[in-house]
């Protein structure tokens, strides 16, 4: 051996290479976020990885593997419009969370994990169409829309479940009016209902406005029939101060606008509170 190895040493290094090759191929080193599908002149035959991670072996050159993601992935589903039940176009952009929990399964329908994400498309885009389909325009842009998403998960997880996959969650990214003539009458539709609204509730606080004056009117005049009875000459006295303040200062309470004169006799009878002649 060591007379080959001198005599010929290129051919001993090829022979030595391959030899490691032999032995590293033998011996895959599965990760903790990978799981391995060995398979056997084409044929699946067993599962590297499912329980835990290290080192495994298989035959070099008549098994290989196929590796497959155990972490969470996503896939996102083309930009699409929906149509609600009152005839209303949205554009929607979703995506979904899925894990592989069959590999043996996902190998056999899909082959790998690029097409178990092309088979996933266009069913998640019709699950969405589906569901968002069947509710009102208003429903799409609530809240109430994440009992919808639910039932697309259910359903296209009943789906993926063939391909060994199991759905996580289905979100939708963002949902937008198209743009151009649809979402200018949408706004105006949504501005004319906020203007009736408004009116609405102005009209509901001057019939409030007006009621409640109407009481403070008509309990300010109880008060004064009762100050009256008990007292004639200071409800009198009191009355004739509130003319004299709307008369020489105005409502406002301020002085009137220059040029502007009142003149009266001392002896009239409106001014009788400031002779003391009333008392």
């Amino acid at each position: 051996m060591t007379d080959l190895i001198r005599r010929r040493p290129l051919l001993s290094g090829i022979l030595a290479l391959l030899t490691l090759f032999i032995i590293v191929s033998a011996f895959p080193i599965i990760p903790e976020t990978k799981q391995a599908v060995v398979v056997r002149f084409g044929k699946p035959d067993r599962i590297l990885g499912a329980t835990r991670a290290g080192i495994n072996f298989r035959i070099p050159f008549a098994e290989t593997i196929v590796w497959i993601d155990k972490r969470v992935q996503s896939v996102d589903m083309d930009r699409q419009q929906v149509l609600s039940t009152d005839q209303r176009r949205l554009e929607v952009d979703a995506f979904a969370r899925y894990r592989i929990v069959d590999p043996l399964l996902m190998y056999i329908r899909a082959r790998d994990e690029d097409r178990l994400q092309a088979a996933l498309v266009p069913i998640l885009g019709s699950e969405i169409r589906n569901e968002l389909g069947q509710q009102q325009f208003a429903a799409l842009l609530s809240p109430e829309r994440q009992g919808v998403m639910e039932n697309v998960r259910r359903n296209l997880d009943g789906v993926a479940a063939q391909y060994g996959a199991r759905i996580i969650d289905v979100r939708i990214k963002q949902a937008d009016l198209p743009s151009g003539s649809p979402l200018e009458s949408a706004f105006e539709r949504m501005q004319t209902a906020r203007q009736q609204e408004a009116r609405s509730i102005r009209a509901e606080g001057a019939k409030r406005a007006q009621i409640i004056r109407a009481e403070s009117d008509a309990q300010a005049a109880r008060v004064y029939a009762n100050a009256f009875g008990k007292d004639a000459d200071f409800y009198e006295f009191y009355r004739a101060m509130q003319s004299y303040q709307t008369t020489f200062l105005g409502d406002g309470g301020q002085a009137p606008t220059a040029g502007t004169n009142i003149i009266l006799s001392p002896d009239n009878d409106y001014l009788k509170e400031f002779t003391g002649r009333g008392r």
